[in-house]
């Protein structure tokens, strides 16, 4: 039977500096290890704890560091020494303005995966990153063999959109680095993405102790129905109460494929060609707003 994958949610509380985020965040990755986990995942901008409201823009803008500095390399090399992928987080130096980023090394310390916020939220301070171009995948190494993933961050969940190119470019599994209270209507979202794209989401959120976070990380697993059960299951396979911890979902990969193989949700009874309107990047009332950015 096919090893599944466990997936540990890193749902810690940052500390004041980049060098103690560091060190924090290499031990709660050798904790992961240590429960068994394959893949860990960390909240919203990790390296300065997502620490952008209430302070002077360009003070917070100043800790932006490189997507390959010492912080970022300290982590590849961590997966590499534990065997462990890792997807951390960053407020990422780029040039014309910073980026809300995550980095996705595989067991080996190979980088596999970079991809910046698309939905950056413009209605707030977040006006001041640099938004990213476009969603990505990638096959990550993982002691369950490929799996193929991609991400989003927070406020990118509120866009069906974002799920379903990932979906289309064959996202099994979805991390989401995440910074706000996850309610009912959020977790509400995860799960209809999970749903109506046939794939695991995976969200790792700040705890409750962090300022506008209330923990409630979780994994969904996508798949609604069994052959052996009359009805529909609970997609959620984890949810994080909130208090601070490393929660760790297993994931069935083999009950995923399986499902994705004969349910009727994804790409396997779309007409993308009646969906054209979509493109389209008129906006009109009632949905016009001040700061948007195309």
């Amino acid at each position: 039977m096919m090893k599944r994958l466990k997936i540990a949610l890193l749902q810690i509380a940052p500390c004041e500096t980049l060098q103690e985020n560091l060190e924090k965040g290499i031990s709660a990755c050798r904790q992961a290890s240590a429960l068994g986990a394959d893949l860990v995942l960390f909240p919203e901008m990790w390296s300065n704890g997502y620490r952008i409201y209430d302070r002077p823009v360009d003070e917070w803008r100043a800790e932006a560091i490189p997507a390959n500095g010492g912080f970022i390399r300290a982590f590849g090399q961590l997966a590499k020494e534990l065997g462990l992928a890792i997807c951390i987080t960053l407020l990422e130096e780029y040039e014309g303005g910073p980026r809300n980023s995550c980095i996705l090394f595989d067991r080996h310390g190979e980088q596999t995966l970079a991809y910046a916020k698309v939905h950056t939220c413009d209605f707030d301070v977040e006006r001041n990153l640099t938004p990213g171009e476009d969603f990505y995948t990638a096959t990550l190494d993982t002691a369950c063999g490929g799996v193929t993933v991609g991400a989003m961050i927070c406020y990118d969940r509120e866009f069906p959109e974002s799920a379903r190119i990932l979906m289309v470019k064959g996202a099994e599994l979805i991390l989401v680095p995440n910074a706000c209270p996850m309610e009912i209507n959020r977790l509400s979202q995860l799960r209809t993405r999970a749903f109506e794209n046939m794939l695991a989401i995976a969200t790792c959120n700040y705890p409750q102790t962090v300022p506008d976070c209330n923990g409630g990380s979780s994994v969904f697993d996508g798949v609604a129905y069994l052959p052996e059960l009359e009805g529909s299951r609970d997609t959620c396979i984890l949810q994080a109460g909130g208090a601070e911890g490393i929660y760790v979902a297993d994931l069935d990969l083999e009950q995923l494929r399986a499902y994705r193989e004969t349910e009727v949700h994804g790409n396997a009874f779309r007409h993308p060609s009646k969906y054209t309107l979509l493109t389209h990047t008129a906006i009109d009332r009632p949905f016009l707003r001040d700061g948007y950015r195309a």
